[in-house]
């Protein structure tokens, strides 16, 4: 076995340690780490919803993005680009928010419900192959969106310097914020343990390209297998875990934070799926890939933030209850303009390539 695949199953198996230590410890059941439901409850935590039982400023979510940024700085990968297309990016991070939050839960979550047993989960990873499988088959036609600039440094240094600052005012004094006290948002960790397992996860996934998406994507066009392998390993170690705590409940019905209409699972997680691979990365690529100084994905980073405000605030967001009719009709559009987004750079860039090779 190669170095590389090696690497990569340590790595999936410490993000898997991370995400049951921190369940086993206060986050939400099958909520040890996820993107999604992390930006959402941060979001209300500042303000930008008021939906009382998901508001608290996830330390994960720095860590993400600060063990990147450190990881990138020491081993000298910390560059600023931007340009590409920062319109288009917002808006997919904030469509992938939007299926991310229909579904109940982000590509890392999935696997987690799957790990425990949720087969509504199962239907999300067949959704999200799908999504990714259309978006596969946009990149070979010749999809991309257009190339981005080297910044000055002072770019790419500003999201990590905010993160760090509301995490100092956050120790300082967390009353500022808004905090749950029911609900899935009052469900947390202890700040220092969530901080830490944020940090090696984000160190892990600036050194790795760990990603849930480009897993599926290097399969669907390379037939490369390594990161599956990763991502196998997660999944091996949370279910010995769930098995060891006694958490796995294997079915579609009673399942935590989990709705189980089929349709929609599958629709929303093609919707994650397709605009991931048009911008490069799950959420928590996108997040690791921000604090690395790729202003595009910190783009898209605001364009899942704004997106988790709009699903509370314009009731778009699933619950146990079930998926809302805002949330069907967001998940079709969504599907729709993304799709649209894809045939209209694939054409621009066909143009483009056909243009060069004539001159």
């Amino acid at each position: 076995m190669s170095a590389t695949k090696i690497i990569i199953i340590i790595s999936g198996i410490i993000i898997g340690i991370s995400a049951v230590v921190l369940g086993i410890y206060g986050n939400p059941p099958n909520m040890g780490v996820c993107v999604a439901c992390f930006i959402r409850d941060s979001a209300g935590s500042m303000g930008l919803h008021n939906t009382e039982t998901v508001q608290y400023l996830r330390p994960e979510i720095f860590g993400f993005i600060l063990g990147s940024f450190g990881a990138a700085v020491i081993f000298k990968e910390f560059q600023s680009k931007a340009g590409s297309a920062p319109v288009i990016r917002f808006t997919l991070g904030f469509l992938m928010m939007a299926g991310c939050l229909v579904f109940l839960g982000c590509p890392l979550r999935m696997i987690l419900r799957i790990g425990a047993g949720d087969l509504n989960a199962v239907v999300g990873l067949l959704g999200l192959v799908a999504g990714i499988g259309i978006g596969s088959l946009f990149i070979k036609k010749g999809f991309s969106l257009p190339r981005n600039y080297q910044q000055s440094a002072a770019e790419g240094l500003i999201l990590p310097a905010v993160c760090l600052v509301l995490f100092v005012l956050f120790i300082i004094d967390s009353s500022i914020f808004k905090s749950s006290v029911k609900g899935p948002g009052a469900a947390h960790a202890p700040v220092w343990m969530a901080i830490t397992a944020g940090l090696i996860i984000g160190v892990i996934i600036q050194r790795t390209r760990f990603c849930f998406i480009g897993m599926a994507k290097n399969i669907f066009l390379s037939r490369n297998y390594t990161m599956a392998i990763g991502v196998l390993a997660l999944l091996l170690v949370v279910i010995a875990g769930n098995m060891l705590t006694g958490k796995i409940n294997i079915g579609f019905d009673n399942q935590p934070i989990a709705h189980n209409d089929g349709l929609w699972n599958f629709l929303s997680m093609s919707l994650v799926g397709l605009c991931g691979v048009f911008i490069t990365g799950c959420p928590l690529r996108q997040l690791a890939n921000a604090g690395q100084g790729n202003t595009d994905a910190a783009v898209s980073v605001l364009g899942m933030l704004t997106g988790a405000a709009f699903a509370h605030n314009f009731s778009y967001a699933s619950s146990p209850a079930g998926v809302t009719e805002n949330g069907k009709l967001v998940v079709i559009i969504g599907l729709v303009l993304t799709i649209a987004v894809g045939i209209i750079y694939t054409r621009l860039a066909n143009k483009k390539s056909g243009a060069e090779n004539a001159a």
